[in-house]
């Protein structure tokens, strides 16, 4: 073997080795599960995390977050990092067999979210608008109670009210009307709004905000919205599906927390572990989120706080 066919040799070494050390660094791929109310946010949040990792790819999710959680629980599927827009249901259907620990970021409130040509809106107030929704010839929209949070927000904002205005039957009266507007999850009722096939949606406030909507805000005593008022709104509860089939588990009233974790088989986990941190950094994430109209926790709060990894360990405080 002469000294140029050595040489040349080794170049090709080099080059292998080169492409071999590109390949693990380059290309690789992020999975998150994330709530419809999220859906905004998080598509500029993975275009600013692309941005600063070049080479990863970042695929989206959205869904109904009792959904995304059962994508994983039933169906199996692969998932990096889940974003819920309830924490409990990172609680109940994935702690402890699916994720170790579950981190708070976020806070909203529900709203009363109104077409643009929504029947008798330049009369609604807070003292009347469950009057409206009533009426036969008005139409609303709320998202199903099994498969996403807002959905049984929805109903327990229902049953505040009726004790809050002194209705008796409020409730039931609404939970009979427009079950034709039930829809998956939050933002699919979006669609009915713009096309003015229903009037008006029971809806997080953040969405409202993100797609220019108008809404009107609800009295604290119903919207879900303060910690100060935990033990009235506990008052409120649903039945909604359990983890198993035929089972069921109340989900009481309580003040709205988003929260995030990243699953015990993430495909990669290194690569989630830097995403959430990027999401619950107050210079980075957090300012996303905020500028769409979602109140950040900070620092976040964390359940398992001893099973973070210390990056995340920095960037919150234990629940």
């Amino acid at each position: 073997m002469n000294r140029f066919t050595s040489v040349l040799g080794f170049m090709l070494l080099i080059v292998i080795l080169a492409g071999c050390n590109q390949s693990k660094t380059t290309n690789q791929k992020l999975i998150v599960f994330h709530a419809g109310s999220l859906s905004m946010p998080m598509k500029e949040m993975a275009a600013a995390f692309e941005k600063e990792n070049p080479g990863v790819r970042v695929l989206l999710e959205s869904g109904g977050s009792v959904a995304c959680a059962r994508k994983i629980t039933d169906l199996k599927q692969p998932c990096d990092v889940m974003a819920s827009a309830d924490y409990k249901v990172i609680d109940q259907l994935l702690i402890p067999q699916y994720a170790d620990w579950n981190l708070a970021f976020a806070l909203n409130e529900m709203a009363i979210v109104y077409a643009p040509k929504a029947k008798f809106a330049d009369s609604m107030n807070t003292h009347n608008w469950y009057k409206l929704l009533e009426r036969p010839d008005v139409r609303f929209g709320r998202s199903d109670p099994n498969a996403d949070p807002c959905g049984y927000r929805a109903v327990q904002c229902m049953q505040l009210s009726e004790r809050f205005y002194k209705k008796p039957g409020l409730e039931k009266k609404l939970l009979l009307k427009d079950n034709a507007y039930i829809r998956p999850k939050e933002v699919d009722l979006l669609a009915l709004l713009e096309s003015n096939t229903i009037d008006y949606t029971f809806l997080y406030r953040s969405v409202a905000e993100q797609h220019h909507l108008k809404y009107l805000i609800l009295p604290d005593s119903v919207n879900l919205k303060l910690k100060e008022l935990a033990t009235w709104y506990s008052t409120s509860s649903i039945q909604i599906n359990g983890k198993k089939p035929g089972e069921k588990v109340a989900q009481k009233g309580e003040p709205m927390i988003y929260s995030i974790t990243i699953l015990k088989t993430a495909p990669n986990k290194k690569l989630a572990e830097k995403f959430v941190a990027f999401l619950v950094d107050p210079s980075k994430g957090k300012l996303i989120l905020e500028k769409n109209g979602q109140p950040c926790l900070t620092p976040a709060v964390a359940k398992g706080f001893d099973k973070l990894s210390d990056p995340l360990k920095k960037l919150s405080v234990n629940w």
